[in-house]
């Protein structure tokens, strides 16, 4: 059982963050929304980037992708806390049964990996070329979260057994 309990509070971790990660979006809307704009704009990278042709400037698109990144968060942390639930109701069954039930989990965390891998590591900090930004740089953030989503994910694919602690 402690393994189980140790997944659900590791899946609970990652729920709250998205939860807070949605509600400052919402809340706070101005901020991340510049990051977004900045990032598409491709305004902040090195002088003589022969890259510019990549650049967004187009408040819509701006709009657009911003929404897209805070909808896929949205869907993210419903699935995580759907997930977390479905988990809490089998916690006391069979390993079978808990096996089968961390379905929901696992693809709210790969949903959370894409979205780190491909949003913001490959198309925001290759494609729009963020590595090239001291302001509007958000590699490191991006490579720590997926760090740490990989790693309980990794633990949520170890399959549960009648004879754990």
């Amino acid at each position: 059982m402690v393994t189980r309990w140790a997944k659900l509070a590791l899946l609970a971790g990652i729920g709250l963050y998205y939860t807070l990660v949605v509600l400052g979006n919402l809340t706070d809307f101005g901020t991340n929304y510049e990051f977004v704009r900045h990032v598409l704009s491709m305004d902040s990278t090195m002088p003589g980037n022969h890259e510019m042709w990549r650049a967004i400037t187009a408040p819509s698109l701006h709009l657009a992708f911003y929404w897209s990144i805070i909808g896929w968060e949205t869907a993210t942390a419903v699935l995580v806390w759907w997930g977390f639930i479905a988990l809490i109701r089998a916690s006391r069954q069979p390993a079978a049964v808990f096996n089968t039930q961390k379905r929901i989990a696992i693809v709210a965390l790969a949903l959370s990996l894409l979205m780190w891998l491909v949003a913001f590591i490959a198309i925001g900090g290759e494609w729009f070329e963020m590595w090239q930004s001291n302001t509007w740089n958000g590699q490191e953030e991006a490579f720590r979260m997926f760090v740490v989503v990989g790693l309980v994910f990794l633990f949520f694919l170890q399959p549960e057994t009648e004879s754990q602690p």
